[in-house]
C-alpha cells in the first residue's frame, strides 16, 4: 500500500517517510476529540499500515498544538442513550484495540491536552513523548461516566495511588508530573512531533520479526484484563447513563460553551 498524505478534510492525516508514519488524528478545531469519523477513519488507517511492508514504524499525534486528543466528543456522547452504549463502547474499544493490535514500534507524541480517550488511546502505543507544560488525565468522573477502562490501562503504567487519583478526582496532570509518575517514556520541550519521528526512525531500525513478537507477548499478557475492563466499562456506562447523570452534565457544558461561542 501506498500512502503518502490524505486529504486535508479527513479526519486522519497520513504521511509516510524514511520508513515512518506520521498518523495524526485531525479535528483540531475540536481539539481531535473522538467521534464516529474519526475512529473509524484511524481503525481503517491503523490496519493498513500494519500490512504494509513499507511501513517500519509509527507515530500517532493530534493536528494542531492544543490538544492530542481531548477525549470522546461530548456531543456525540452526550446523544447516546441506553440501547446505544454496547455498540458505541465496543467501537471504542475497536480504536484502542488496533493501536494495541499493530505488530510495528507505535510513538505517540502528545502536543497539548491528552484526556480521557485521548489518554487512553496514549496508553495503548508503545512510547509517549510529550513537553513538560502538556496536560494529561482521566477527567471522565466530572461527565458522569465511571473510570473504567482507562483505570485498567493506567494500572498497567502506575500504582494505585496515582491510578486513584487520576480516576477519582478527574483532574489532568503536567506533561512533567506524568513522566514522574511514569505514564510517558520521555519529554522534549522544543519539539514533540520531531522528538517522535526520530525515535520511531530508530525503533524502526530493529529486527522487525523480533519487534512483532515481542508486542505480540506484550498485547498477550494484557489482553485477558483489557477485555474483562471493556466488558466491566459496557455494564458500569449502562448504569452511569440509567443514572440521567452524563446527559445533564455533558448538556450543560454544551450548553456554557455554545453561549460563550455567541458572546465572543
Amino acid at each position: 500500500m501506498n500512502i503518502s498524505r490524505l486529504d486535508n478534510q479527513s479526519s486522519v492525516l497520513v504521511d509516510i517517510k524514511d520508513q515512518v508514519a506520521l498518523v495524526t488524528l485531525n479535528r483540531p478545531a475540536n481539539l481531535n476529540a473522538v467521534n464516529q469519523h474519526l475512529r473509524s477513519a484511524l481503525i481503517a488507517t491503523l490496519e493498513q499500515l500494519n500490512q504494509d511492508p513499507g511501513v517500519k514504524a509509527l507515530v500517532l499525534t493530534g493536528a494542531g498544538d492544543r490538544a492530542f486528543c481531548a477525549g470522546q466528543d461530548l456531543e456525540e456522547a452526550s446523544a447516546v442513550d441506553w440501547k446505544q452504549i454496547a455498540p458505541w463502547l465496543n467501537a471504542q474499544r475497536a480504536m484502542y484495540q488496533a493501536v494495541r493490535d499493530l505488530d510495528k514500534p507505535c510513538v505517540i507524541a502528545i502536543n497539548g491536552v491528552a484526556a480521557g480517550a485521548g489518554m487512553q488511546l496514549a496508553l495503548c502505543g508503545d512510547w509517549r513523548i510529550t513537553a513538560p507544560d502538556a496536560r494529561i488525565g482521566q477527567p471522565e468522573v466530572k461527565a458522569g461516566l465511571a473510570s473504567i477502562v482507562g483505570s485498567y490501562l493506567l494500572s498497567l503504567h502506575v500504582g494505585l495511588t496515582h491510578n486513584t487519583q487520576l480516576s477519582l478526582s478527574g483532574e489532568l496532570v503536567s506533561g512533567q508530573r506524568a513522566y514522574e509518575m511514569g505514564l510517558v517514556s520521555e519529554l522534549d520541550s522544543s519539539d514533540v512531533i520531531g522528538a517522535a519521528l526520530a525515535r520511531a526512525r530508530t525503533l524502526a531500525q530493529h529486527p522487525e520479526t523480533a519487534i512483532r513478537l515481542s508486542k505480540q507477548r506484550f498485547r498477550a499478557l494484557t489482553q485477558p484484563g483489557f477485555d474483562d475492563a471493556c466488558t466491566a466499562g459496557i455494564r458500569a456506562q449502562l448504569e452511569c447513563y440509567a443514572s440521567g447523570e452524563p446527559q445533564t452534565l455533558m448538556s450543560a457544558f454544551l450548553d456554557a460553551r455554545a453561549r460563550k461561542g455567541t458572546q465572543q
